[in-house]
């Protein structure tokens, strides 16, 4: 929906709420038209129930508001002598409509005394849970929300079973474009799979003003633009499914361009204009190796110091079948193998695959070869190790898959670019060779009908030779260079996609462990309340936090205890 559209849209609720409830505006002393002006009727109708007037603030707030309005609707009946239970669930069930029935059909009168302590302990309970949730979808919505590392993209920097808090506000906080949506959860609702929203009515992009930039080398939290799951994890059907974009998977990288950057990568590594890029001290570049001992490798000659690193297989398969296209095509379906070398017979692969179809193939696994994935620290430990014939990096051939999957580029994810980082209000020349970079832009986060006919492109109709781009973009890339889906593969990340900046780990443990008491022993203390970026080893403020929640703790009791004894 469009801003007019929705514009229209609150004329006609404030319509429904001047015909609902003008003649209890009267019987509480006020006049009639104040119902009908909007905001000011919403101001009156706080004096009216006897709630401050700030409640109508959080009417206009996106998912906060879907939790208030009951609210109001509930102390409304209140105000007017109905405290039954069966006229709150009325109300809640008629989303505010039997109001109409009290305003027209009942002779209530206005009690303006009426106090606004629950009469139950179960209304007691019942209205802290609901403020309290209201003020954390608030927090978690609009300032901090917990999010978790389920991958090993960004391994060293943040782990998987880390669990941080991104900031909304770094990067100014985006106002949820979902309206209708179960509050403090994503796209499912726990347990069910269910989707926890409703893909219509949308509201237009808004982002609040932010506290800085984002800058080359930031790690970001955003919304996979190529998503189209179902569910943000666990979604394995295949099936394409629409997404509004604040409802698409959760992803987290570092932010390796900026709008308005050239980058190319060389081997592995970035060069952002021209110049290599310089890393955080807490980032560490992992690649997966080649190990070649001397011996068979086994769990008795297997670098110890290695045990928990990520590996895969080492193959040969005859160059007669590497090099069949068809070949290679069922091995995409199969796996992922690259050639690290050859003879007159046999092509040398690593990677990952299916061992049926290995055996198809007839593949044969070399007994003193394995692929490992290692930062440059532990390649120089891998070298000095006794057992060790050569560690070679694996350097990926050319790959239809890297963006802008554009065979002729010859682009592999190791090797490729130079590729420009659109940013808003710049201009670039469109033809076929240009717009494979810029078609996913125009056509589906700028909105635009794009149209190629021939040698012309027509953009809304018209036929164009260049484009200018109406907000920034950003490249995101994880440090696990071998082992991360990122922009190499679905390219630019729009900024209406960016959710925050990771600012804490809070808690950390071992996501893969086996049963829950093995999580518990292996609880990450040293990492715990502990800074996301910065220069150093991070430092953890555990303690700090432990003793302010001991204090609070101890201030409540003896609070309560003193309450008690005057009582």
């Amino acid at each position: 929906m469009t801003f007019t559209q929705w514009f229209i849209f609150f004329i006609v609720v404030q319509v429904i709420h001047f015909l609902g409830t003008w003649k209890l505006y009267v019987k509480a002393g006020r006049k009639s038209w104040e119902a009908a002006i909007p905001i000011y009727n919403g101001i009156v109708l706080m004096k009216i129930i006897n709630r401050p007037k700030w409640w109508i603030v959080l009417l206009f707030i996106p998912i906060v508001n879907l939790l208030m309005f009951p609210v109001i609707w509930i102390e409304t009946l209140r105000t007017f002598g109905f405290y039954k239970k069966l006229d709150s669930l009325l109300v809640i069930a008629t989303l505010g409509l039997y109001i109409f029935y009290i305003n027209y059909a009942t002779d209530t009168k206005y009690n303006a005394e009426r106090s606004l302590k629950p009469r139950s302990e179960l209304g007691e309970w019942v209205s802290s849970i609901a403020f309290a949730i209201i003020a954390a979808t608030l927090v978690h919505t609009y300032f901090m929300q917990p999010f978790t590392i389920p991958t090993s993209s960004l391994e060293k920097s943040l782990l998987v079973g880390d669990y941080l808090f991104v900031s909304k506000f770094h990067y100014g906080a985006r106002v949820p474009s979902t309206v209708i949506a179960a509050p403090m959860v994503h796209d499912s609702l726990p347990y069910t799979g269910t989707s926890s929203y409703l893909k219509k009515p949308q509201l237009p992009y808004t982002r609040l003003p932010g506290l800085q930039k984002i800058k080359n080398n930031d790690i970001v939290c955003f919304n996979w633009p190529a998503d189209t799951l179902a569910t943000m994890w666990g979604d394995t059907s295949g099936k394409f499914t629409y997404k509004p974009v604040d409802k698409k998977t959760n992803y987290v990288k570092r932010c390796v361009g900026i709008a308005g950057d050239s980058i190319q990568m060389i081997d592995g590594y970035f060069y952002i204009n021209g110049k290599k890029n310089i890393l955080p001290d807490r980032a560490k570049l992992q690649f997966y190796y080649t190990y070649e001992s001397k011996k068979p490798i086994n769990q008795n000659t297997y670098p110890k110091f290695l045990m928990d690193k990520e590996r895969t297989g080492v193959y040969k398969i005859l160059s007669e079948y590497w090099d069949n296209p068809k070949v290679q095509d069922a091995i995409k379906q199969n796996g992922s193998l690259s050639k690290i070398g050859s003879d007159s017979l046999y092509t040398e692969v690593v990677g990952g695959v299916n061992p049926s179809f290995a055996r198809r193939l007839k593949m044969i696994s070399v007994d003193n070869k394995i692929n490992i994935n290692l930062t440059d620290e532990e390649v120089s430990r891998l070298k000095k190790y006794p057992l060790t014939k050569s560690v070679i990096k694996v350097n990926h051939g050319a790959d239809n898959a890297i963006f802008p999957h554009v065979k002729a580029l010859g682009w592999s994810q190791d090797n490729f670019g130079p590729i420009y980082i659109p940013e808003a209000g710049a201009t670039v020349n469109l033809d076929s060779k240009s717009l494979p970079f810029y078609e996913q832009i125009i056509k589906n986060y700028e909105n635009n009908d794009l149209q190629v006919v021939g040698d012309n492109i027509f953009i809304n109709g018209e036929k164009v030779d260049s484009y200018t781009f109406k907000q920034d973009y950003f490249y995101l890339i994880g440090d696990n260079r071998h082992n991360s889906l990122d922009a190499r593969y679905w390219g630019y990340v729009p900024f209406d996609h960016v959710l925050g900046k990771p600012v804490m780990v809070w808690f950390s443990w071992d996501a893969d462990a086996p049963s829950f008491g093995a999580k518990l022993k292996s609880i990450r203390w040293d990492r715990m309340f502990t800074t996301v970026h910065g220069d150093g080893k991070p430092v953890s403020y555990r303690y700090l936090v432990f003793a302010l929640i001991a204090i609070y703790i101890g201030y409540s009791f003896f609070k309560g205890k003193k309450k008690s004894a005057k009582k």
